[in-house]
């Protein structure tokens, strides 16, 4: 059996308009051409599509069953001409993007990504031990999102997207909980359980120090150690609201500062020489654009 897409075209579109001579219309042929481009069709696949007995071909029994496959077969015909474009455009096959922050941040940007660049496959990655910037300086990953550390490699640009509230949290049934203000040498008597990331690269950490620590590289896993009451922890707000708002975690109240929120810078990381291709410098702007916040305890936006 050998057809091509032009007759499968043909065929479509003389089952839309029901008429050979609007088919050669659209088409700029004449209407002998688009008949033979149905016979021959008719003959490759040994059977009758339209019945020409009425006014207007209308498609027999048959016809109308292959009309489905053809209808597939076109859509992934125009699926795979999009795809090339893509990639001629010298856009990447795929993208890679390290991100330590909480994704619900920064899903919008990558919904409109998913729109505007349907081929590019994309792997996000939770970097082991926190260091978003080590991968993206080694090229495994193209742009990194981070929690804003004192300093970066001189290999790296940065832009700051925002700042998120960090929390002091606990089990209710912890000893911590039950107390209304909380000092710092209160903290330093119970367990940290510490991101790694975070433990000593984060600012103003140096008052979260504690004699008994606990490290994870997971925020899943934290939340599961202070869900067993094995200490207290330090997580992004974005995190854990729900286990907040239900009394799963309870948030420690800081005697030192009873009227600010922890609020931490979150950056945008690439390599300096990197040649960014469009798809790449399409989603730095996005990001750039969409800004990371949210709402204080006092219902102040952290955005600056």
């Amino acid at each position: 059996m050998r057809f091509s897409l032009e007759q499968l075209e043909t065929f479509l579109l003389v089952a839309e308009t029901g008429s050979f001579s609007a088919t050669a219309r659209k088409l700029g042929k004449t209407q002998s051409t688009v008949s033979a481009a149905i016979a021959n069709i008719e003959i490759d696949m040994n059977l009758s599509l339209f019945d020409r007995t009425t006014r207007k071909p209308t498609l027999t029994a048959a016809g109308q069953k292959l009309l489905i496959e053809a209808e597939a077969v076109m859509e992934r015909c125009i699926a795979l001409e999009a795809h090339a474009d893509s990639l001629s455009d010298s856009n990447p096959a795929e993208l890679t993007l390290a991100i330590e922050i909480p994704y619900n941040t920064v899903m919008p940007v990558l919904s409109a990504f998913e729109s505007r660049f349907p081929f590019i496959d994309l792997t996000i990655r939770n970097p082991v031990y926190g260091d978003v910037s080590e991968l993206v300086i080694k090229g495994e990953a193209e742009l990194g999102i981070a929690f804003a550390q004192p300093g970066y490699p001189s290999e790296l640009n940065f832009t700051q997207l925002g700042r998120l509230v960090m929390v002091h949290i606990t089990h209710p049934d912890h000893p911590l909980a039950k107390m209304e203000k909380v000092s710092f040498s209160d903290l330093h008597t119970h367990r940290h359980l510490a991101f790694s990331a975070h433990a000593n690269k984060l600012p103003t950490t140096e008052y979260l120090r504690a004699t008994k620590v606990w490290q994870a590289e997971s925020y899943l896993a934290l939340i599961e150690m202070v869900r067993a009451c094995l200490g207290w922890a330090t997580l992004p707000r974005q995190l854990i609201h729900r286990e907040l708002e239900q009394g799963e975690l309870v948030e420690l109240q800081l005697e030192a500062y009873p009227f600010t929120d922890w609020l931490v810078g979150v950056d945008l990381l690439w390599q300096k020489r990197r040649n960014p291709s469009e798809a790449e410098r399409w989603l730095r702007g996005q990001f750039q654009q969409n800004k990371v916040f949210e709402f204080d305890n006092f219902g102040q936006t952290t955005a600056r």
